[in-house]
C-alpha cells in the first residue's frame, strides 16, 4: 500500500537543442567553409574553383535565413554567426582572390583596393546589425536593401574573373580594371542606394508559371553553361540598380502623398458651420 501512494518523481527531460533548430547554423558553417576554401583554390591558381566556392557560399547564405524562418530557428546567435560568415566569405575571400588573380601585379599598391573592399564589407555588416534594433520600416521599404548586399557585392567583385572564363582575353585581368571594380563595389556596399530585395517579394498569380519557367531555364543554364549564365546574371543585376532607385523613390513619393492627404482630411476646418 505504501508503494501505491508513493509520490512519483517527475522524469527529468534532456535539455538540449533540436536538430531542426541547428540546421540553419549548420548551413551557415557550410557556407563559411565554402567561402574560405576559395582562398586556397586561388593560391593554387584554380580560379574557376575559387569563384565556384564563393558562389556556393552565396547560395547557402541565401538558404540559411529562409530555412531558419521556416523552422522557427532564428536566434541572435545565428544572426551573429551569419554576419561573421558573410564577412569571411564575401568580404575577405573575394578581395584576396582578386588580389592574387590580378592586383598583385601592382605590388604593394594592389593590396589597397582589396583592403578597402574588406573594410567596406565589414562596415556594411556592422551597419546591418545595428539596423536590427532601429524602428520598424514602412511596409514598402522591406522590398529593398540599403546599398548592395554582401553576397551580391562579392559577385560583382569577381565578375571580371567570370568574364575572363567566357572570353579568353587578358583585358579583364588587368589591374587597372579590377582595382576600380573593387573600389566601386566597396562604395556601393556602404552606400544608401536602395537595391531590390527578394526576401519579401511576392509573385503575382499571373506570373507564377513564367517565374517557374525562368527558374528552370536558370537551372539548366547553370548546369550546361555556368559561366555564361553567371555573367548574364551579373549584367542583369547592374542594369537593375537604377530601376531599384527609381522604384524606391516612386514608392516613397506615393507614401508621402498618402500621408499628406490623410493629414489634410483629418485637419479641422476653419469655416463656420452651416445653419
Amino acid at each position: 500500500m505504501h508503494a501505491l501512494f508513493r509520490r512519483r518523481t517527475p522524469r527529468q527531460r534532456f535539455k538540449g537543442l533540436s536538430i531542426n533548430r541547428m540546421i540553419p547554423n549548420m548551413l551557415t558553417l557550410f557556407a563559411l567553409c565554402a567561402g574560405m576554401t576559395a582562398i586556397p583554390f586561388a593560391i593554387q591558381g584554380r580560379w574557376q574553383a575559387a569563384v565556384a566556392a564563393i558562389c556556393i557560399a552565396a547560395v547557402l547564405d541565401g538558404l540559411d535565413g529562409r530555412i531558419a524562418r521556416l523552422l522557427k530557428g532564428s536566434s541572435r546567435f545565428g544572426a551573429e554567426l551569419d554576419s561573421l560568415s558573410d564577412f569571411l566569405c564575401f568580404g575577405a575571400a573575394p578581395g584576396i582572390v582578386v588580389y592574387l588573380w590580378s592586383l598583385q601585379s601592382l605590388g604593394a599598391i594592389g593590396w589597397l583596393p582589396a583592403l578597402l573592399y574588406a573594410m567596406c564589407a565589414a562596415l556594411r555588416l556592422a551597419r546591418f546589425n545595428v539596423a536590427l534594433d532601429e524602428p520598424i520600416l514602412p511596409p514598402w521599404a522591406f522590398n529593398f536593401f540599403s546599398g548592395v548586399p554582401s553576397p551580391a557585392g562579392a559577385g560583382l567583385a569577381v565578375l571580371p574573373l567570370i568574364f575572363s572564363f567566357v572570353v579568353e582575353t587578358d583585358l579583364f585581368r588587368s589591374a587597372w580594371l579590377t582595382a576600380p571594380v573593387l573600389i566601386v563595389v566597396a562604395g556601393l556596399m556602404i552606400s544608401r542606394i536602395p537595391t531590390y530585395s527578394l526576401k519579401k517579394f511576392k509573385v503575382p498569380q499571373l506570373w507564377i508559371l513564367p517565374v517557374m519557367l525562368a527558374i528552370g531555364l536558370f537551372a539548366a543554364g547553370i548546369v550546361t553553361q555556368p559561366w555564361e549564365t553567371l555573367a548574364l546574371i551579373g549584367i542583369a543585376y547592374i542594369v537593375a540598380l537604377p530601376f531599384g532607385v527609381m522604384s524606391y523613390r516612386r514608392l516613397e513619393r506615393m507614401a508621402a502623398d498618402l500621408q499628406s492627404a490623410a493629414a489634410t482630411s483629418d485637419a479641422p476646418s476653419d469655416a463656420p458651420p452651416t445653419p
